[in-house]
């Protein structure tokens, strides 16, 4: 099975994605305003999100039983593009560093700190809650998938 990354189709799936996930996080940062020197709530949002629902992807395509070609499309269209455009960690760092900047050493220490630690947190809780809705189903016998 040859690799999708270098191919044309893969390139549209992702951008495809990314066609939505940017302007769904422009609509955090809209709903979620801050000032340099205030905490960025709406970064701090959508990579917590973003997080959760990869971790929900992920597990989830993991054990779909789709042929492996599909898992590789989805995965691309909503891990790489969708989720990839939604979440930053570009804004993550120029927020930490406008943070020090501006004599918020201590609020940038926590940003890293809450960011990193509750960001694989949501990427764990969302593994539990694919795992759990799996489980919910009951197994797949024309599958083999499920518990």
């Amino acid at each position: 099975m040859r690799p999708l990354a270098g191919h044309g189709t893969a390139m549209v799936t992702v951008f495809l994605g990314g066609l939505l996930g940017a302007p769904a996080r422009y609509g955090v940062d809209v709903a979620l305003p801050s000032g340099p020197d205030g905490f960025p709530w709406s970064t701090f949002t959508v990579n917590l999100v973003g997080a959760f629902a990869l971790g929900l992807l992920l597990e989830t395509l993991t054990s779909s039983g789709w042929r492996a070609d599909r898992v590789r499309r989805a995965r691309l269209l909503l891990g790489t593009g969708f989720l990839g455009a939604f979440t930053t960690y570009s804004s993550f760092a120029v927020q930490f560093d406008q943070l020090g900047r501006h004599g918020q050493a201590g609020l940038a220490a926590a940003y890293a700190a809450a960011s990193l630690v509750f960001g694989l947190t949501a990427a764990g809780l969302g593994l539990c809650a694919a795992q759990a809705v799996r489980r919910l189903r009951g197994p797949d016998p024309e599958r083999g998938v499920g518990r």
